[in-house]
């Protein structure tokens, strides 16, 4: 195998481990479980602000129902009281008193409880609502966490393979190309060399400038020019 052709293996391996890297973090799945989780935390913050707005007015219904089931239960006795008593006149008038004052209570509390009632049955509809838009969309981002997971393994498997065979073809690079080579990978990154197509360097780009093209197409067999904008070796 020639230099050229030793080095073209090496920058196409290096191209496919980035490909495969970038795939890694640029998954479908990747980018619908960002837009999903987004509109969750959207959904949260709705169901925080419903239950925030819920809970004085479900406090205030307890206390008031507590108070009419209190009221009631007084109304009650006091009726079995006068039912059953035989008091004087005056204590009799002095329960009929209470009780006529206790039903008025109730009447009020009765009044006041239907009312929060109603405020009530609202918002935690509100917040039955919410709870189920969430659901399919809970459901749906532990499936994408387990794909994603599934997809990530693969192509870490993929990745430990083009590993290797990628160590096989630096290894077969002449010590002096290959130092050249990593030199220029590590300042241009994903490869160290790059093919001229059209007059460009496919690596950064860019167009070689008409002096450096001619220097470029001069070269002899197996020599290799730095690109003048990235550093990267250029091959034909």
């Amino acid at each position: 195998m020639s230099e050229t052709d030793a080095l073209r293996a090496l920058m196409e391996a290096d191209r496919w481990i980035d490909r495969v890297g970038s795939q890694k973090t640029h998954l479908p799945e990747i980018a619908e479980l960002a837009a999903l989780e987004s509109e969750l935390r959207g959904l949260l913050k709705d169901l925080h602000e419903a239950e925030t707005g819920l809970a004085p007015v479900k406090s205030d219904y307890e206390n008031v129902a507590r108070e009419s089931l209190r009221l009631k239960g007084r109304a009650n006795d006091l009726d079995a009281t006068l039912a059953t008593s035989t008091a004087h006149v005056r204590e009799l008038t002095a329960l009929q008193n209470e009780l006529t004052h206790v039903r008025d209570l109730l009447s009020a509390s009765e009044d006041r409880e239907l009312e929060l009632l109603l405020d009530l049955e609202p918002r935690e509809g509100v917040i039955e609502s919410i709870k189920r838009r969430a659901q399919p969309g809970v459901a749906r981002r532990s499936e994408l966490i387990d794909v994603i997971a599934q997809l990530q393994a693969t192509l870490d498997e993929e990745l430990v393979s083009l590993r290797l065979d990628r160590a096989d073809r630096h290894a077969a690079l002449p010590a002096a190309l290959r130092a050249r080579y990593d030199v220029a990978m590590t300042r241009a990154g994903t490869s160290g060399a790059a093919q001229v197509v059209e007059g460009r360097c496919d690596g950064c780009r860019l167009a070689l400038a008409p002096l450096d093209y001619d220097r470029f197409k001069s070269q002899a067999l197996d020599t290799f020019m730095d690109c003048p904008e990235c550093g990267r070796l250029l091959l034909p």
